[in-house]
């Protein structure tokens, strides 16, 4: 035989030199939640492994990662107290504000600071946004997205990810921060998010279940990948510097068609529920944790991702530098 595959596979520093997906740490971001309070480290009894903080003790979550390799951190906040407008979300003395001030003022360039841009944590309802007789209002629900966003670029985020999915927020987020001079912050949008049952350890997580209905109305139907392009391209041309995927592993293809139709970096969400899943079944001896730990997340950058937000970003990072992926 003259063409023989397996010669390729011989032994490990073949499969190195032919590796045809690499991955680095550089490309990872670990999801953190921020609690009010002082002195808080709880921890979050759906998410194993993971811990509330508030804002005087995230560094110990922070440095933890930065050993691993890990610096750049999406955060998640759960206020003290909710109403139906969600106006601890747009508080400059707001738990993520706290914390974002925080980190940056310790920290500075070493980290990149992300925050989630939603109401949903914030709302007495647990809806993404604005009630209009029981229908959240798309237009109006804008300009409190916009005063979030300005409120933790104020406080010093890097970049704001938009998780709504309402129509138009993109171009609503970026034109509040042009016009208050943050043209620098960048908008990693959550441009193709599906309504999806991968996500109850995170809304139990983050209280942000919806106390009624659904988010069906503006959460993609998970029937549908022709409507991820065009919600991407949509976000491009609002202005949005990153497009990000959610979930990951059920949504390979997703990831695969929106990188082929977009110049810009794409992100993929590994949820709580993909997380959580993994866990589960190590505890019943039907999986090996840590190998598919590796394979999942090799399977979402083969599918096209360049940038994965993972519960597991600190373990997958360790599995670079020690070679096992990457």
């Amino acid at each position: 035989m003259l063409i023989r595959p397996r010669r390729l596979r011989l032994n490990q520093h073949i499969r190195d030199m032919a590796r045809e997906v690499r991955l680095s740490s550089k490309s990872l971001i670990l999801p953190l939640f921020l609690m009010e309070g002082k002195n808080v480290k709880l921890p979050v009894n759906s998410l194993e492994g993971h811990f509330y903080y508030s804002p005087d003790t995230v560094f110990e979550a922070v440095d933890d990662a930065l050993k691993c390799g890990v610096n750049k951190f999406l955060l998640f906040g759960l206020p003290s107290e909710k109403d139906e407008i969600g106006s601890q979300s747009f508080n400059e003395n707001g738990v993520i504000q706290k914390a974002v001030r925080a980190i940056k003022e310790r920290y500075r360039d070493e980290v990149l600071v992300i925050t989630d841009v939603c109401m949903c944590e914030y709302t007495s309802h647990g809806h993404c946004g604005i009630l209009n007789h029981g229908y959240v209002d798309n237009d109006k629900t804008l300009e409190y997205l916009a005063k979030i966003a300005l409120s933790h670029a104020a406080a010093g985020a890097d970049m704001v990810a938009p998780s709504d999915m309402m129509d138009g927020r993109v171009a609503a987020i970026r034109q509040e921060l042009d016009k208050h001079n943050f043209i620098n912050t960048l908008i990693m949008s959550y441009a193709v998010k599906y309504s999806s049952s991968f996500y109850g350890p995170f809304r139990d997580a983050a209280k942000s279940a919806p106390s009624f209905g659904d988010r069906k109305s503006y959460q993609m139907d998970y029937h549908n990948k022709k409507e991820a392009v065009k919600e991407a391209l949509t976000d491009i041309n609002e202005g949005a510097d990153i497009l990000m995927v959610k979930p990951a592993l059920a949504y390979l293809d997703v990831i695969s068609e929106v990188s082929k139709h977009s110049s810009l970096p794409t992100a993929a969400y590994s949820v709580s529920g993909e997380y959580a899943m993994i866990k589960a079944a190590a505890k019943m001896n039907l999986i090996d944790e840590y190998p598919t730990m590796c394979e999942t997340a090799v399977s979402i950058f083969r599918a096209g991702a360049d940038i994965l937000i993972s519960y597991y970003a600190k373990e997958i990072a360790e599995a670079i530098n020690r070679g096992d992926i990457g």
